[in-house]
């Protein structure tokens, strides 16, 4: 029986119930929105509220897009929200959209947690653009996979941050890191929030500091939508889980020594800078990532163990990607000569088809660690096999539009289209694994956006003091 007290805590902004209230009550979306679109949302919004919303351009893509900050609110506290920090993660678009929303139209909710907001919409609109052939059937993972753009690691706004260690030196800032950069001089944030998603499993965040006042409202915020907690393979042996499904962000330079350790090349060419979570902790700024898979999957939070041992389950699967990360060297050292457009997916296969093959050798290299010598869970065997998938059919799909683009812009040779068919052919074949292997389902995209919207609203809640 709900007692008075209940309904007032209930009803106050930053509590934990009425945050998992909010984070269950956003509006349907079937699709994720073009560039266009998302911008003509943005100024409308901003057209309805215009006592409460401004807007300042912090820069222009390499392309020419306006690179623009909308803030409301006008508390003590500085929260910044960006979107689009890698271009094939859109379900922040309309997170950050849902957000402004709801601050303008709720007065509560503006100022119950003390803060001025600033969202950025999108910060590399240039390669959103190259995604979104598959926004409008975003259930489909064939779809999503043959018309997947990521860019090369050096053209990544998230991860182009000034970088020094040992043999690493990164300083390219492009013109939308700069923005970024800007965008978080003029706020100094107390909470960061870039909006990344994941793939296939299961829900899990990043934050910059160990913050467990949070970690019981993280992990109910996708409970109470329906969603599980990733438990599986995280996407490092060198993270720190502070909690389950939580892990601390950690260093770059961590990463390197992690990778150094296990034999491979820490930095090897193409490589990026640093994050943009990494910039803010000059101004004490605790960042947070809600990672979250467009499919969920039975198997991404069973933690009962398997008949197969870690060690035979990283070699396994690490042979697999020896063997097609092989396949797509060869076939793009084919190409090379024969191809006359750089395109962004050009310059991304040239950067990821490599990484393909040092990840077989890392699994490898990890699977005769002591600590390996274990049984392998349920959620970490589908991880790893899953992953395999994963990385055959975004980076094939991204070498075959490489080729294709030759071959339709009517500069493909003879050779090069042969080699264009059996690009194809190869990639078919992965695309009929991975479909075979495929009994996940497709999440709604209003509960994937309600988990970053709950996740922000805790973040913020923790600052403003409300969470107990």
């Amino acid at each position: 029986m709900e007692t008075s007290a209940t309904l007032g805590r209930e009803n106050q902004v930053g509590s934990p119930e009425n945050i998992l209230r909010r984070a269950g009550s956003v509006p349907e979306y079937t699709t994720f929105p073009p560039m266009d679109e998302l911008t003509a949302r943005f100024e409308k919004l901003r057209g309805e509220h215009p006592q409460l919303i401004s807007v300042q351009r912090i820069g222009a893509s390499r392309l020419g897009d306006a690179l623009e900050m909308y803030s409301i609110g006008d508390g003590p506290l500085s929260h910044l929200v960006v979107g689009g920090v890698h271009p094939n993660e859109p379900i922040g678009a309309w997170t950050a959209l849902h957000l402004l929303e709801q601050l303008a139209t709720d007065d509560d909710l503006r100022t119950g947690l003390g803060a001025r907001w600033n969202i950025v919409p999108c910060i590399d609109p240039d390669g959103t653009r190259l995604n979104e052939g598959w926004f409008a059937n975003p259930g489909d993972r064939g779809s999503y996979a043959r018309a997947f753009y990521r860019p090369a690691p050096n053209e990544q706004v998230e991860w182009t941050f000034p970088f020094s260690y040992k043999k690493a030196y990164f300083d390219a800032m492009m013109p939308e890191t700069q923005a970024l950069a800007r965008a978080i001089d003029l706020t100094k944030p107390d909470l960061y929030v870039a909006l990344h998603n994941a793939e296939m499993g299961g829900v899990y965040y990043y934050l910059t500091r160990d913050v467990p006042e949070l970690y019981d409202l993280l992990a109910a915020v996708p409970e109470s939508l329906g969603l599980p907690l990733d438990k599986g393979e995280p996407e490092g042996g060198h993270l720190k889980e502070l909690a389950q499904a939580i892990f601390i962000t950690g260093s770059l330079e961590e990463v390197y020594d992690w990778v150094e350790s296990l034999g491979g090349d820490p930095f090897p060419p193409g490589s990026g800078g640093n994050a943009s979570s990494d910039y803010a902790l000059r101004y004490g700024t605790l960042s947070l990532i809600a990672e979250l898979p467009y499919w969920k999957h039975p198997d991404a939070d069973n933690t009962a163990p398997t008949d197969e041992s870690y060690s035979a389950l990283l070699a396994r699967t690490g042979a697999v990607f020896l063997d097609f990360g092989t396949e797509l060297i060869e076939l793009l050292a084919e190409a090379e000569p024969l191809l006359t457009i750089d395109t962004p997916f050009l310059r991304g296969s040239r950067a990821f088809v490599p990484m393909m093959k040092a990840t077989g050798e890392s699994n490898i290299a990890r699977s005769r660690q002591p600590e390996a010598q274990r049984p392998a869970t349920v959620a970490e065997r589908f991880g790893c096999e899953d992953l395999v998938h994963m990385f055959r059919l975004r980076f094939g799909g991204m070498l075959l539009r490489a080729f294709e683009a030759e071959v339709n812009a009517g500069t493909a040779p003879a050779e090069l289209r042969r080699i264009t068919e059996r690009m194809l052919s190869l990639y078919t074949g992965w695309q009929r694994e991975a479909a075979d292997d495929d009994n996940a389902e497709v999440i709604p995209i209003s509960s994937l956006v309600g988990v970053q919207y709950g996740a922000i609203l805790a973040g913020a809640a923790y600052f403003a003091g409300t969470l107990t």
